[in-house]
């Protein structure tokens, strides 16, 4: 049995997904970062979200 997101949901998670890899692309940190977190974001979309959402936004305040 595996997890199923679809619907509202996975429509949540792409759009979630394609703004942090436009924040990503536009912010100022080095290419070769750039690309580890859009690649990080694209295999897990719902963790590398959080992830990039914690560490990007929450933790450098």
């Amino acid at each position: 049995m595996g997890l199923e997101i679809s619907g509202l949901l996975g429509l949540l998670i792409l759009a979630l997904n394609v703004w942090a890899i436009i924040k990503t692309v536009q912010s100022s940190i080095p290419d070769h970062r750039k690309v580890l977190w859009v690649v990080i974001i694209i295999l897990l979309p719902v963790i590398g979200f959080i992830l990039w959402y914690l560490l990007a936004n929450v933790i450098r305040r």
